[in-house]
């Protein structure tokens, strides 16, 4: 990790700013040297009361005060739908969120679901599915929310390792739940539908209906109070190897999520925000739920598919300031044309952020083309629970640059043994341990979380970055072999498991193909079992097969067959090779590599 980056293009353009004095964050060197967490504890009822619990501060403070009747959640979804023939229009108070989850949450306590239980919470984007958490944490337990588009395998990985007793769905995602599988599962509820006609037999399995249930339930409860270094969120991430990890978040991550609101998405009192990302992802818990409710801001949550038509007119509907999304979807709507946004007012826009991937400068000019303002980076991961490296609205910043520290933290980059490598070096990008939000353990996996660690006072992002003269980080790409496809995390262990259980795969070996919307696709090398012989109608079923058992963000848009998929002499796969097939590149040492 010493060679020089030299191979990373840099950019000299910076992309200028008027130096507003209006930013939450006015001297961001200022802060670096002063900021101390400590300070931002006082913002929350807690500091006074020590009485713990997330719903207190981000719903029931505001709920008891001047902000009562303040919306808190803007939904909208035009969709017709069966329970919904003209669509859904909706907005709820910080009053209507309160009783609203006081209400699941009696549910819950109904139940028997107490202090540190695990609530699945598998919805499309719903108020029901904020209502669910919101509840669930009202009771002190921990909900594992989980994405509409997984499929079995991946429901089975997390409601399996998390032990959820109980899980909050629909009708329809429902059956791709493997409740006979999971010996933790003990009630389902279930959204929209009502009567038993609703719902597929479940044998022993307890289920219930959400509108029944909540019609039936009282109006109050007060919060379950905990510690601070209680149970917040399990969000499942994947890596290269093994299955998906459970992180474990605290109730103390409220502080993180709190300041980088303030500073970095720079909310303010009359902001109407809108998170495009689901809470199935960390981003749409973090940044979707408890960062802009801390401060008491309204949020903007859009149902349905994407639609570039749809989107457009929600910032003009609900006079968005603040938007935060994923490069793949500037790229998405960048794939529309121009044309397309002038139909629409967008001038209530005074601040954009991006997430999940790096934001290529292509996307960066365009967004600002049709808005006047440039998308800012924000780099950190499920594993940090928080923002840690960002461009801030009040600073000049390098355009292709990932950012700088967020005050109060210190990222850097190091070579193997955690030294700080010189400037436009190459190496291993890590965070100095310490900030409020990071997380507090492995769910079940005392080993794996030690080795975020194993650098010293280090936590080891598995990213690869260098640093510049001028102190802005440049994120370089991973250093396992995590694909990230259109803001969305898919571990390679995870298809290729799902792969060769098609009757026709032998062996099967994925990485990231690079794709100007997506950032990179999902790609597999496949060996075909003795019988099946290669054609585009195979590769196809093959896709789907992945579709239907995973997830449909995780299947293979290329397959691509082979006669060996390249592996280590122990068996491990060998995806720098398959990389290096794919672009025409030389393979390197192949020493290793099974014979």
């Amino acid at each position: 990790m010493t060679a020089k980056a030299t191979f990373i293009q840099k950019s000299t353009e910076w992309v200028r700013k008027s130096r507003s004095v209006d930013a939450n964050l006015k001297d961001y060197f200022k802060a670096c040297k002063t900021f101390r967490w400590a300070s931002v504890e006082k913002e929350f009822s807690w500091h006074k009361t020590k009485k713990v619990n997330i719903v207190h501060e981000i719903v029931d403070r505001h709920a008891e005060g001047a902000r009562k009747n303040k919306v808190a959640l803007y939904f909208w979804d035009p969709t017709p739908s069966g329970a919904h023939p003209s669509g859904r229009d909706e907005k709820y108070t910080f009053l209507d969120l309160k009783r609203l989850s006081s209400r699941f949450g009696n549910i819950l306590k109904k139940y028997r679901i107490k202090k540190g239980d695990r609530v699945g919470v598998f919805l499309p984007r719903t108020p029901e599915l904020y209502v669910s958490i919101l509840g669930t944490h009202r009771v002190g337990a921990i909900p594992v929310p989980l994405f509409e588009a997984f499929m079995e395998a991946a429901i089975e990985d997390r409601l399996g390792n998390s032990e959820a007793s109980f899980l909050v769905t629909t009708p329809e995602l429902l059956r791709r739940v493997p409740w006979t599988r999971l010996k933790s599962l003990k009630h389902i509820i279930l959204v929209q539908g009502e009567g038993a006609a609703a719902a597929p037999s479940l044998g022993p399995l307890s289920y219930h209906f959400y509108a029944e249930e909540m019609a039936r339930a009282s109006d109050f409860l007060e919060p379950v109070w905990l510690t601070l270094d209680d149970g917040l969120v399990i969000h499942y991430t994947s890596g290269s190897t093994g299955k998906s990890k459970g992180v474990l978040h605290r109730q103390y991550a409220m502080v993180g999520h709190y300041q980088t609101s303030k500073w970095s998405l720079d909310l303010r009192e009359d902001d109407v925000y809108w998170c495009t990302a689901d809470p199935g992802w960390v981003t749409g818990t973090s940044y979707g739920i408890y960062g802009p409710w801390s401060l008491g801001v309204s949020s903007v949550v859009l149902g349905g598919r994407f639609s570039a038509d749809r989107w457009y007119e929600a910032i003009q509907k609900f006079q968005v300031t603040i938007w935060y999304s994923a490069p793949t979807a500037f790229r998405l709507l960048m794939a529309q044309g121009k044309e397309l946004p002038k139909k629409y007012n967008l001038k209530s826009i005074r601040h954009i952020c991006s997430v999940g991937e790096p934001l290529n400068p292509e996307a960066l000019r365009w967004i600002r083309s049709i808005t006047g303002k440039a998308p800012h980076e924000t780099w950190w991961m499920t594993e940090t629970g928080m923002h840690i490296i960002c461009n801030y609205p009040s600073l000049d910043f390098k355009l292709g640059a990932t950012g700088r520290s967020f005050p109060g933290t210190y990222a850097s980059v190091v070579n193997d043994e955690g030294k700080e490598v010189p400037p436009n070096t190459l190496g291993h990008l890590v965070v100095r341990v310490g900030w409020p939000s990071m997380m507090k353990e492995i769910w079940k996996n005392k080993t794996k979380f030690e080795e975020y660690f194993k650098i010293k006072g280090w936590y080891l992002s598995g990213d690869t970055a260098y640093k510049d003269k001028e102190g802005f980080i440049w994120f370089a790409g991973r250093a396992d072999d995590v694909i990230k496809t259109a803001g969305e995390r898919v571990g390679p262990f995870e298809v290729e498991s799902a792969l060769i259980q098609h009757p026709a795969v032998a062996e099967a070996g994925v990485i990231g193909k690079p794709d100007e919307i997506r950032g990179q696709i999902v790609k597999a090398f496949v060996s075909l079992r003795k019988g099946y012989g290669a054609s585009d109608i195979l590769k196809k079923e093959i896709s789907e097969f992945v579709k239907k058992n995973l997830a449909a963000h995780a299947a293979p848009r290329e397959v691509e067959f082979v006669e060996k998929v390249p592996k280590t002499r122990s068996g491990k796969i060998m995806r720098r090779v398959l990389r290096a097939w794919d672009q025409g590149l030389p393979v390197g040492d192949i020493s290793t590599m099974e014979e």
